[in-house]
């Protein structure tokens, strides 16, 4: 990468994280997320080290390591919410993957490094898309002119000598006076409903036969960049309305604008400088597999193929070697059967940092379901108001349902705030299904409503442990 280039992108991030403290990343996460502090704090501090890196001298800042997180605790207290909102955040490619999903290399499943081939494709989806907001405006005009191309095509005429004039001069100044007259109907949205054909890739893959034990995903190619030269790409002719044919050939348009050369060396660099991944159900992982065979006979083969990439090596991917060392993992597990120091100790060592986070207790939910912006009470207020009814929860209905999440949630699995969806799901559905026949502005949920709905099955507790 020229250092231009770089220099531009390291400029951008620092831009961005600069105006990101400690402090303000978890006022952010508390719009989202209740409670849970100290997993909030730790890994607010994380994000602000990866900024403060860049800032390091460049022979220090290699020797920088992140400081890899786990967070302990049971399923639903927000753990996969803080990495998700952490990434949305920092504006970091970031992908989510389950550490059950991976097998031992020489078994039949998918492969560690997949995980960072799959960062490296959202780390180039996400550049890609900031780079076609950029030439969208030239783009359309681009697209703009085609349109007008087809409406009116253009004469074609051979170069005259200079002093020459004949009436094709005068036939290609109407032409140009028409062209203009159609450029204003189109600009002004007169053409719209016109039909127009264009010319639209076609959407053709070769069917192969492929013996491997792993998908084509992960080996990383894609055919068509393989037999490009061979089989060049096809388009056909499609019949469209110029509204929607502006928009074809505008990304169409954007994409002819868009160096992917230099999308690829900045998602590149991003992934290695500013990537996160998060590693759910690791404990799933956990747990000495020696001695023993089975299904679970490849849990330590994970945990040595996932060391390498954690502590730091190079992934062929698609786009060329991609280095890990300085990428952020974030794992999580409920740990309830294995522990942490079930992991093999060099993966521990690789986790420096673990923290972990609360059960949820009733004002916690009363909280979950009011304070956060996504809120579950204002989901479904949001949905009723497109039936033009407006949902109401008092107080003590809120406190009631908070109540009743506790309660189950202790009598069976604990499951945390995900109890809310199952039991808000199950409190509204005679209202969210006869709503659109019952023409109402308004319903009030309260106490007695929320106790007289859920009383039988709540009581009965082999009951709730199928519908709550």
């Amino acid at each position: 990468m020229d250092k231009r280039l770089k220099k531009q992108i390291e400029e951008e991030i620092d831009r961005k994280m600069a105006e990101l403290t400690p402090q303000q990343i978890v006022k952010e996460l508390d719009k989202y997320i209740i409670g849970q502090d100290r997993a909030k704090k730790m890994v607010a501090i994380a994000l602000r080290n990866r900024w403060r890196r860049q800032q390091v001298r460049p022979e220090l800042r290699e020797e920088i390591m992140p400081n890899n997180i786990i967070l302990i605790g049971p399923t639903g207290v927000g753990k996969t919410e803080i990495s998700r909102r952490l990434a949305k955040l920092s504006s970091a490619p970031f992908v989510k993957v389950e550490a059950s999903k991976f097998t031992e290399v020489g078994y039949v499943g998918r492969d560690v490094e997949s995980i960072i081939r799959d960062l490296v494709e959202i780390g180039v989806q996400m550049v890609r898309e900031e780079k076609t907001k950029e030439v969208e405006g030239k783009a359309h005009d681009h697209a703009i002119e085609r349109i007008l191309d087809i409406l009116l095509p253009p004469i074609s005429s051979t170069p005259k000598p200079v002093g020459e004039m004949d009436e094709s001069d005068e036939l290609e100044l109407r032409h140009q006076r028409t062209r203009e007259k159609l450029r204003q109907q189109l600009l002004s949205g007169q053409l719209d409903d016109r039909l127009v054909e264009i010319d639209a890739p076609a959407d053709t893959t070769p069917m192969m036969q492929i013996f491997s034990p792993m998908g084509i995903e992960e080996m990383g190619l894609n055919i068509q960049d393989l037999f490009g030269g061979l089989m060049p790409k096809k388009t056909k002719k499609r019949r469209t309305t110029v509204s929607e044919a502006i928009k074809i050939l505008t990304q169409q348009e954007a994409q002819k604008l868009i160096d992917m050369d230099e999308v690829v060396r900045i998602a590149i660099h991003r992934v290695e400088n500013s990537g996160i991944v998060f590693l759910d159900e690791i404990d799933k992982i956990a747990g000495p597999s020696s001695g023993k065979s089975g299904p679970d006979v490849s849990r330590e083969g994970v945990q040595r193929d996932l060391l390498p990439v954690v502590e730091g090596t190079s992934v062929l991917t698609k786009y060329g070697m991609v280095k890990t060392d300085h990428i952020l993992f974030i794992a999580a597990g409920a740990f309830h059967v294995s522990k942490p120091s079930d992991l093999i100790p060099e993966l521990q060592g690789r986790f420096p940092i673990r923290v972990e986070l609360n059960s949820l207790s009733e004002d916690d939910f009363v909280r979950i379901l009011t304070e956060p912006r996504n809120a579950l009470i204002t989901q479904y207020q949001a949905m009723l108001e497109t039936e033009g009814v407006h949902l109401d929860f008092t107080e003590d209905a809120i406190r009631e349902i908070a109540r009743i999440a506790t309660t189950v949630n202790s009598r069976t699995e604990n499951i945390g705030a995900r109890r809310l969806h199952t039991i808000m799901s199950t409190l509204l559905e005679e209202i969210l299904f006869e709503i659109p026949e019952k023409k109402m502005d308004k319903i009030v949920i309260d106490k007695k409503m929320v106790t007289e709905t859920l009383k039988s099955i709540v009581n009965d507790e082999d009951l709730s442990r199928y519908i709550l």
